[in-house]
């Protein structure tokens, strides 16, 4: 089996090539191509992916190369990593916003409109690719934004799913939580990538007993201080939002903190310049502590049992991914994006079943897809009054005066990146 990694350089390769060490049975991986254009980078991850592989006696090889058609040839499957204009301008993305009084954030907002200009036209190329050197191969996408990258994807006829560790990061903490073992916790998932709501948590599977109320009674302070939300709003709304429901949540608020403290683009480059000081440690032979914070927790274990599903019908019988929905919300298009539990197999993925979703999640969830159509208009077509309606429709902006004033901001910082511009 050869899988091949695009964006390997990235510093967290590390973490998925753990993974794909400990979890060796469920994914036999031969032969593992990591690509990346940054060769000095490459060659750091490099040598330390194939320390972790020795020191845990895999038996697989793994290659590091800058040409990318010879990286997805024959592979099985392709995960996609990548960052279009690296930390610098993840930067300008957290950055610009707020001068107009918006959130800045890297996947939401017109920051994350930024992004899914500037990938989506490179994320197709490469699937294009991809297809010409092996049309059964599978495409897994963890680069953000997920939902509108993976639309992007299904909609040009690729074999794709779209993957966030936000579910498996909840599962984990849940069950730590629970006292059981995350096998045993499912969660009632549903919305949006980086727009979502556990509407219940199961023990046992898709029927078990939902424990949430449980949850939130015994350890709600602990579950609203990750959040950073108070907990009479949790204890109100009766669900646990992810994370990133904060910014809609408490925009202001949020913008006030972002506009006072450097932002996590900074942090996570001056995190990286250390990581890579220590991946060039020819002693090193296993992912470092400093690595949990620079994101992605959980995303190896998440990647390794998606895959295996895919491609050899094992792993995880039930996972969170991002899929067409075809009917399963139904206030949604069949083509929109979601993100829920499906059962994964070598077919790809099927949603389970939602009985029904609060008109307060709803209504959010509709909205954001509404934006969703539109930014993946203006990433396909480019076009200024393209840029402004996606940020127009978004409700993370939604004023006239902001969507035209974070137009010109938004072409003005990418304009190296856009085609049309």
């Amino acid at each position: 089996m050869k899988l091949t990694v695009v964006g390997g350089g990235s510093t967290y390769t590390p973490e998925l090539i753990d993974g794909f060490a400990r979890l060796r049975d469920s994914l036999p991986v031969e032969e593992l191509v990591l690509v990346d254009p940054a060769a000095e980078r490459l060659e750091l991850v490099g040598g330390l992916a194939r320390r972790i592989f020795a020191k845990q006696a895999h038996p697989g090889r793994i290659v590091t190369t800058s040409d990318l058609d010879a990286a997805v040839d024959g592979a099985d499957a392709v995960l996609l990593q990548l960052r279009i204009g690296g930390q610098a301008a993840r930067q300008q993305d957290e950055t610009w916003p707020l001068e107009c009084g918006c959130v800045g954030q890297e996947t939401t907002g017109a920051g994350g409109l930024a992004k899914a200009l500037r990938t989506v036209p490179v994320v197709l190329d490469i699937a294009e690719r991809v297809r010409r050197a092996n049309p059964d191969a599978w495409i897994i996408d963890f680069t953000n934004p997920v939902g509108i990258v993976t639309r992007a994807l299904l909609q040009a006829g690729h074999k794709a799913i779209g993957l966030c560790n936000v579910a498996i990061g909840l599962q984990r903490k849940f069950a730590a939580l629970l006292d059981v073992t995350p096998a045993d916790v499912h969660l009632d998932h549903v919305g949006l990538n980086h727009l979502t709501w556990e509407t219940a948590v199961r023990l046992g599977g898709p029927e078990g007993e939902d424990v949430l109320p449980r949850l939130l009674a015994d350890h709600g302070e602990a579950i609203a201080a990750d959040l950073r939300l108070p907990l009479p709003l949790l204890a109100r709304l009766g669900v646990v939002p992810s994370y990133y429901l904060r910014y809609y949540y408490a925009h202001d608020e949020v913008v006030r903190e972002l506009r006072t403290k450097p932002s996590r683009a900074a942090e996570v480059a001056a995190m990286e310049q250390q990581l890579l000081e220590m991946y060039g440690d020819p002693a090193l032979d296993e992912k470092p502590a400093l690595l949990a914070k620079r994101g992605g927790a959980f995303y190896s274990e998440a990647a390794v049992d998606l895959a295996a599903a895919l491609l050899t019908g094992t792993g995880s019988t039930y996972q969170v991914v991002n899929t067409y929905n075809n009917g399963t919300l139904p206030f949604l298009p069949d083509d929109a994006v979601i993100e829920v539990q499906a059962a994964i197999g070598q077919k790809g993925a099927s949603p389970l079943p939602v009985t029904s979703v609060d008109p307060l999640y709803a209504g959010l969830t509709a909205n954001v897809t509404t934006y969703e159509d539109l930014a993946l208009d203006a990433a396909l077509r480019g076009g200024r009054d393209r840029v402004f309606r996606a940020l127009l429709a978004h409700p993370l902006v939604g004023q006239y005066e902001y969507a035209e004033q974070l137009t010109d901001r938004l072409i003005a910082h990418n304009r190296e990146h856009l085609a049309w511009a």
